[in-house]
């Protein structure tokens, strides 16, 4: 005589497997029913992905915190509320974000500055503005106190390196004010490392108060001496956010849901630092978190500056805009006037949520 056995709960085999042919028929028929609503679901979220527009964002350096507000309205999923496939490009020294977006390769950019911005649509590109990140200037010029350079006029005949992203028009138009040329002097683009200046290979490196400055004050230069822009009457607004005018032209709707996503973005890392150098970190594992908690607490100050505070970030001020405008065309960066109202477009920024433009 066969018995079936006995399982912990008391439950015989036989029971057991009755039991677990009732569940299987339960089961089947909940499938039955189930199927078609879940192939309707799949199918209404694969025509949700598909009906997403890829677009492509091209940043003017590295992962790191001065590009917080993207990659957290990456993470958190604001651009794909706005239907948005968005793909974020870093840059690198020998990137040109403006050149890119102008032709085609990246849908949007954050270019190096009102500078690089005036200086490529001078040279016909069909660039537009629609925000503008730092409403000061970011970044100085520094050099060792023991140099012997205390002046502009000091930098004659010295080694100074800069990023060729739009800070050499910002060199050139402050050396000017002391009737500095270019001649005078060796200019060398900069790389992504301080050594060359630490190493005393070079006697003026540019630094942004953000990152480099923090770096070099880490490594023991707290006695730098810095020539800032805005000591000399250039306030340099920078971090401008470009497309083409055939691209706001075309599909407005995109661009709208951008610059709403990415302000959107920038609003959330800046009032959850803490959960933004998260997301930083795991773009880029290998970043000092200290280092980037201090970056972006200078991000807030130059972007939460004059207007900034005021009216809201990435507002764009024409009439600083005209000062930094006729400053580079004395300097000779631009050929010829440029418009401002072509080359700057702050619909956008004007259709933004209020709320979301302010801390």
């Amino acid at each position: 005589m066969a018995f079936a056995p006995i399982f912990a709960d008391g439950a015989s085999g036989a029971g057991r497997i009755r039991a677990r042919t009732r569940s299987a028929g339960r089961a089947i028929a909940a499938l039955a029913v189930a199927a078609p609503l879940l192939a309707a679901a799949s199918l209404g979220g694969a025509d949700a992905a598909a009906a997403a527009e890829k677009a492509s964002l091209r940043l003017k350096w590295l992962p790191q915190a001065q590009f917080a507000g993207f990659y957290v309205a990456k993470a958190k999923g604001f651009y794909e509320a706005e239907g948005i496939d968005l793909t974020i490009n870093p840059g690198g020294p020998n990137l040109n974000a403006e050149a890119l977006v102008a032709s085609g390769a990246d849908t949007f950019g954050l270019s190096g500055g009102v500078e690089s911005h005036l200086a490529a649509v001078d040279k016909g590109m069909s660039l537009v503005a629609i925000g503008v990140a730092h409403q000061k200037t970011p970044y100085a010029f520094v050099t060792y106190p023991d140099s012997g350079i205390n002046t502009l006029e000091d930098f004659k005949g010295r080694k100074v390196s800069t990023w060729y992203s739009g800070s050499q028009y910002t060199l050139k138009a402050m050396l000017a004010t002391a009737g500095i040329t270019e001649s005078d002097l060796t200019i060398m683009p900069q790389s992504v490392s301080m050594n060359p200046f630490i190493d005393r290979e070079v006697d003026v490196a540019t630094a942004t108060l953000y990152n480099e400055l923090n770096t070099l004050k880490a490594r023991g230069l707290t006695d730098l001496k810095i020539f800032q822009p805005d000591d000399y009457g250039i306030v340099v607004q920078r971090d401008t956010l470009i497309t083409t005018a055939e691209t706001i032209k075309d599909k407005p709707e995109l661009v709208q849901g951008f610059f709403d996503a990415t302000v959107k973005g920038w609003k959330y890392a800046l009032q959850h630092k803490d959960e933004a150098v998260d997301i930083l970190l795991k773009v880029d594992p290998g970043m000092d978190r200290k280092h980037q908690e201090a970056m972006i607490d200078t991000i807030e100050d130059v972007m939460i500056a004059g207007k900034g505070a005021s009216d809201g970030m990435f507002f764009i001020d024409y009439d600083t805009l005209q000062k930094q405008h006729d400053i580079l065309l004395a300097a000779g960066v631009m050929k010829n006037p440029v418009d401002l109202k072509t080359a700057f477009d702050p619909s956008f920024w004007e259709k933004a949520p209020v709320d979301d433009k302010k801390l």
